[in-house]
């Protein structure tokens, strides 16, 4: 039995014998657990939803992106946004980690019972101080509004080493989100080959970062303090070395952040979650974006996870991610003192302690 008071905060975590005679006490068919924290969305590109060809490979989601970015007027974009903020909430989550590339998302965020985090994106082969100074300047424009943002790289392969040193090295009590090792061309660019490179080397772009470093994980490593908060987004192709490498620079200061329905979307990848659950390192779990993904339902994601103890996906997809935000505490556990949220999940089959094809879950509070 879980009390809470009139403004949600938990009194008690309890099993009295006598609570069926109690007063003021409600039942539920399912299991009751706390708000979900999706630790990696991108709520501004949600007008998208369906408009992206599944199964395009990194390619195929880039030119979608260009050829339906202009069919959207303001307001289509910002109604898109109020929708999906209004159902996650009514979806049982209580936090986001949120991908930034302007300001679109930040009126309905303050308006938002949501907690969120915005990652504001540096990135470009040619970034230098004036593209960061716009990137400082929205960071600033989020947080003058209430919000907590920071500045982060995009990924290991798309920011010069100007412009990853400006966003790594700035206020190092706030958590950098970064793509992490999502395709084979990544570790290919850094091996001097392979598609991205010829593409980067067609169009005339430097990156002369791949001859200081052999790998994304040696560039990450070398170029973030070991203090810092990260979190790695995506995975697939990380290995027991990238693991390794990670974990002894940054320990649980690192957040490995699956999203497995936006892999299977775009390029049919999974996620090392076995991998990652037997290095018991800390995992979140996201939905990434509608525009690779078909709804921010953070319960179909657990039911990609269907390899992983439900207890333990569970865990990922509420403690794991508060960790990794720094909001755990306040929220992902029913401990007293806590504003969690309540939500109920239902559709489980409680003799193998599984996820049904029908689970889903409501909040409760």
């Amino acid at each position: 039995m879980i009390t809470i008071d009139a403004e949600g905060t938990v009194l008690d975590v309890s099993a009295p014998p006598d609570i069926n005679s109690l007063q003021q006490v409600e039942f539920y068919s399912g299991a009751l657990i706390p708000g979900m924290v999706n630790a990696h969305a991108h709520l501004e590109l949600s007008y998208l939803k369906g408009m992206v060809r599944e199964g395009g490979g990194f390619a195929g989601f880039a030119a979608g992106l260009r050829e339906s970015r202009d069919r959207f007027s303001a307001e289509d974009i910002f109604k898109a946004i109020e929708y999906n903020d209004a159902k996650m909430w009514a979806e049982g989550v209580q936090a986001v980690g949120d991908i930034c590339n302007g300001g679109s998302t930040f009126e309905a965020k303050r308006r938002s019972r949501i907690v969120y985090h915005s990652f504001v994106e540096l990135f470009g082969l040619n970034t230098g101080r004036a593209e960061a100074i716009r990137a400082f300047a929205l960071r600033d424009e989020a947080v003058a509004g209430g919000l907590r943002a920071t500045v982060t790289p995009h990924a290991m392969y798309s920011l010069n080493e100007e412009g990853f040193g400006l966003a790594a090295g700035d206020d190092a009590n706030s958590p950098l989100s970064i793509h992490f090792m999502e395709s084979p061309e990544e570790t290919e660019l850094f091996e001097g080959r392979g598609e991205m490179h010829d593409v980067y080397t067609t169009a005339g772009f430097s990156t002369h970062f791949t001859a200081s470093y052999s790998s994304p994980a040696e560039r990450l490593v070398s170029r973030v303090p070991t203090d810092r908060k990260v979190l790695l987004v995506h995975d697939t192709l990380v290995s027991q070395r990238e693991v390794d490498t990670v974990v002894s620079h940054f320990g649980r200061n690192a957040t490995f952040v699956l999203c497995p329905r936006s892999n299977r979307y775009i390029t049919g990848l999974t996620p090392p979650a076995e991998l990652l659950r037997s290095n018991n390192v800390r995992v979140a779990v996201g939905t990434d974006s509608l525009a690779s993904n078909h709804s921010l339902s953070m319960v179909d994601e657990l039911k990609c996870l269907s390899g992983i103890p439900l207890e333990e996906s569970l865990q990922w997809a509420t403690m794991g991610g508060a960790q990794a935000l720094g909001l755990d505490g306040e929220l992902g556990s029913f401990e007293m003192g806590k504003r969690p949220g309540v939500v109920l999940l239902t559709g489980v089959d409680w003799t193998s302690r599984t996820l049904l094809p029908s689970a889903a879950t409501k909040r409760i509070v």
